[in-house]
Parts: C-alpha cells; sequence; structure tokens
C-alpha cells in the first residue's frame, strides 16, 4: 500500500486553509512565520501553550481548534525541545510526529511550515521530515471492505511543505522518497496473508522491480535440484509450493567493482513443519519472510536513487508444511557445499534455506561483504526484546559500519558474540552439523551454523525476528511489519559502497 500524503513544497509563508502544523523549539521558541501567527492572533499561540502547560517538548504537541488570526481552522504546534540537541534520525521521527497531526486532522489538504526559531531549516533535513511523514502515514488496509465510522480520513491528503528553499529541498526529497517506497514494498511483503503470498507470487513481486533497470532472475525447483540445494529443497518439500530463488542485480557502480551481497530468508509461510509450531500465534508467521522483504525493498530503494554501486540481493523463498512428504527429524540431508547436515527440529529451518543460499551467492558473485537478514530465531526476542536486531559478524569493520548505520537510522542492532564453544553445540553424532544447538544460545547457535557457509568472505548475520515484525509502535511506523532493514542496509551501502 502506499501513503495517503501527497507532497509538494513551497516558499514559507502564512499558511491557509482547512489545516497546518507550525513548529516551535524549547519554552515556545517560534520561527518567523510562526511567529507572525502568533501575532496576528494576539498571541493565540503562547496563550494556548500556557493553558496546556506546552512548553515545546521534543515531539509533543498541541491542537488550536478556529485559531483567530491564524488563517486556518486548526492549526497545531509541535514541539522540537532543545534544537541543537536534533540529530539524524530525530528529523524522521520529527515528520512522524508532524504526519500524526495531519491524519488525526482529517483534512483533505494540510501546510506543514518547516522553520526553525533563529535560523534556516536544511533542506537535508526537511526531506527526512517528509520521509518520517511518508512512514508514519502507511496503512496496510488492501483487505478492510471499509473504514471505521470513526475514520474519516479522506483518500488522499494535499501537504504543502513550506520551506525556505523547497527546490532544494524537493531535490533532497527525490532520493527519500525511493527510500520510502523500500520501505513501502518490505511492510506490504511482510504484511501480505500466506495464502496471498507463496514463493511464486513473492517471486512476482520482485520481477516488477525490472522496472527501474534492476536484474532480476528468478530460479525454479529445477534449476535449483540442479544446484545440489537440498537443505533448501527439504524444507520446501512439505508444501505444495513450489520454492523459488530470486536473485535481483542493480549495477550502479564501476563495471567489475564486487558488488555487496544481501540475502534474505523467506518463508513465506513457516508452520514448524513436523515439528509442528503451538496455535496461538501461528498467524504471524505469515511474517517469517521479512529477511527476504527486506533486502527486495533494499534493491527497490537502490535504484529508485540511482545508487552508485553494484549491489545483489538475493530472497531464498520456501514455505514450510507438514504434509506427508515433509522432512522430518533425524533426516540427514546434504547442503549444497557438501556439508551434511542432521535435521534435530524441523522449525530451525530458516538456518538450511540461508545455508545453501549463501554458498551459492557468495560463490556465484564474489561479493565484496555479504549480509543476511532473517527472522530466524524466539532466542533473540528473549534476549534483545523488540528494539535492537541481532548482530553477528566475522569481521569487526563490518560490524562496526552496521552499528554505525544502525545509529543514524534509528534501526538499531546489537552485536552479540560468536566462538568455538558454541560451535561445539552444534556438532551431529551422525553428520557434520545438526540443525539446531538446544535452548541455551539459541541465537548464537544459529548463527554458528550459518558462518560454516560463508567461508573467509566477510560476513554479517543479522536476526530480525523481533523487529520485522510484530515491533512497538513508532513515531514512524503504526503497521504490524515494519519495513526493518531497508533504511539501515541503505546506509550502509551508502557510506561502505559510494562513500
Amino acid at each position: 500500500m502506499s501513503s495517503p500524503i501527497r507532497v509538494s513544497f513551497a516558499n514559507a509563508a502564512p499558511p491557509s486553509g482547512p489545516h497546518a502544523v507550525i513548529l516551535c523549539g524549547a519554552s515556545v521558541a517560534l520561527g518567523p512565520v510562526a511567529a507572525a501567527i502568533d501575532a496576528a492572533g494576539q498571541g493565540i499561540v503562547h496563550r494556548a501553550a500556557e493553558t496546556a502547560r506546552f512548553t515545546g517538548k521534543r515531539f509533543a504537541a498541541i491542537d488550536l481548534i478556529a485559531p483567530a488570526g491564524a488563517g486556518v481552522d486548526r492549526l497545531a504546534v509541535v514541539g522540537l525541545g532543545a534544537v541543537g540537541e536534533l540529530a539524524g534520525n530525530d528529523w524522521v521521527r520529527l515528520g512522524g510526529a508532524v504526519a500524526a497531526k495531519v491524519l488525526a486532522a482529517r483534512a483533505a489538504a494540510s501546510t506543514v511550515v518547516l522553520e526553525l526559531p533563529g535560523e534556516a531549516f536544511d533542506p537535508e533535513r526537511a526531506a527526512d521530515v517528509v520521509l518520517g511523514l511518508e512512514m508514519r502515514a502507511y496503512d496496510f488496509d488492501r483487505y478492510r471492505s471499509k473504514r471505521g465510522e470513526d475514520d474519516e480520513r479522506p483518500d488522499a491528503i494535499a501537504v504543502t511543505v513550506m520551506v525556505a528553499d523547497p527546490a532544494a529541498a524537493d531535490a533532497a526529497w527525490t532520493k527519500r522518497q525511493a527510500l520510502a517506497s523500500g520501505v513501502t514494498l518490505a511492510r506490504d511483503l511482510v504484511n501480505e496473508p500466506a495464502n496471498v503470498l507463496g514463493p511464486v507470487e513473492f517471486a512476482e513481486r520482485a520481477e516488477r522491480l525490472a522496472d527501474l533497470g534492476v536484474e532480476v532472475e528468478v530460479l525454479g525447483e529445477p534449476e535449483l535440484k540442479a544446484l545440489g540445494m537440498n537443505a533448501l529443497l527439504g524444507v520446501a518439500q512439505g508444501s505444495v509450493r513450489p520454492p523459488r530463488l530470486v536473485v535481483m542485480k542493480w549495477n550502479g557502480g564501476k563495471p567489475g567493482d564486487r558488488p555487496a551481497l544481501f540475502v534474505g530468508k523467506g518463508v513465506v509461510f513457516d508452520s514448524g513443519g513436523i515439528s509442528i509450531k503451538p496455535a496461538a500465534g501461528m498467524e504471524d508467521m505469515k511474517g517469517d519472510m521479512g529477511g527476504a522483504a527486506a533486502v527486495t525493498g533494499l534493491i527497490a530503494a537502490l535504484a529508485g536513487r540511482r545508487a552508485k554501486a553494484n549491489v545483489v540481493a538475493v530472497a531464498a523463498l520456501v514455505e514450510n508444511m507438514p504434509d506427508g512428504a515433509a522432512q522430518r527429524p533425524g533426516d540427514i540431508v546434504a547442503a549444497r557445499s557438501g556439508t551434511t547436515i542432521e535435521v534435530i527440529n524441523t522449525d530451525a529451518e530458516g538456518r538450511l534455506v540461508l545455508a545453501d543460499a549463501l554458498d551459492y551467492a557468495i560463490e556465484r558473485f564474489e561479493p565484496s561483504f555479504v549480509v543476511d537478514l532473517a527472522t530466524l530465531t524466539g532466542a533473540v526476542i528473549v534476549a534483545l526484546g523488540h528494539h535492537h536486531a541481532g548482530l553477528f559478524a566475522n569481521d569487526d569493520g563490518l560490524a562496526d559500519g552496521l552499528l554505525a548505520a544502525g545509529k543514524a537510522t534509528g534501526e538499531a542492532v546489537w552485536r552479540l558474540p560468536l566462538g568455538p564453544d558454541y560451535d561445539k553445540m552444534i556438532e551431529s553424532k551422525v553428520a557434520d552439523i545438526k540443525n539446531t544447538g538446544g535452548r541455551y544460545g539459541g541465537s548464537i547457535t544459529a548463527a554458528q551454523f550459518l558462518k560454516r557457509f560463508v567461508g573467509e568472505t566477510p560476513w554479517a548475520h543479522l536476526d530480525i525476528a523481533g523487529t520485522a515484525m510484530g515491533s512497538p509502535q513508532t513515531d514512524i511506523n503504526r503497521s504490524w511489519a515494519s519495513g526493518f532493514g531497508v533504511r539501515l542496509l541503505d546506509r550502509l551501502v551508502a557510506d561502505r559502497c559510494e562513500g
């Protein structure tokens, strides 16, 4: 789905119409346009702030109904707090706070005046604010036949963003708009029900990225068998829906430069297989393809903003079902690399899918580095909750880059350990390794499993089970699916490949 907001930019001026949003700093410090509105209404903004005990605290807001002299029917004032303390993702979050007031007004048009007390509003920051606007306004309502009686929001909202340099802000927004589209795509894919989005349908949606200049290749079951991807195929064999491996290439860098590689787990529905999950909450397993959704959204964002980098994204797509033909606990499969795997638990399936996908993609594309993303373990939620993704890496530089990108974008990651002692926990008595190391350190042993399939390539694994779906609502997301990873990895590419 897309945001109902339609943005245009204009020079800063006193607003008119049904609704407007202005900003204020700490102690209700106002910029020029806001000060003019306040003066025209004989101090109406300050009087309302005093009555509401509003001090301009960061992202707090007040609403004025039919404010005298303001030229609008409704006026919202959003606080910035101490302006000098705003940095990085704070500007995107500000856009989310502004969007909340725009959406709540239920008006067909709104004006947002971006100005700071005592200084000009940087065009790049203005674009960040609009990114937050778009992300907060996202609503997956495709399957609602009608909205609730109390929701009279128009289908489209014309938002005029007033800023000191509208041309520069518009140019900066063009790149952010591609990023917003990538996040929207990832959210849509995760939000879709499994009866609508299987491996084949996911692959078909990925093929649409060819319109952006992405080279898309889809490998079906015969090709996967020929490649010896028995670990991936073993997970898929219980479903009537055939697996797919989607390779998406964006060639925006110098010819011959080794690409960055991103690999996503795409279990479109995970019943647990023969090791079936409890019924409670199983409906959420439609989101077990959050990693594949993230890498697909990433490649869409990079192509949309014409990133100057060579990037390959791989989505490994299967469905894990408990059919009579399904893989059993105790089965042994030979992965594409030749490593034999004892399947202890068929619900530890994502690492089997990624094992073959990583091995294949690294051998074929010889990347400069690889990052895989997967809604892999419940254990990472026990360890980190829903506010950080788990980060594992065999390369400190890559790990540091992801930590920095997470801090800049607000898509936070936390590094967890790897080591030989954990490796011993996945040793099998009858095969090279087993697919689970037991209850303790479950996220770590899953990462140790994946490490067996990346060789010496700089590699990082992101366990996004707690952040890609069902994560807490934030200033910039009110959807069950967050689109986590798109902005994080876009920033990593910008820093590492384009910087």
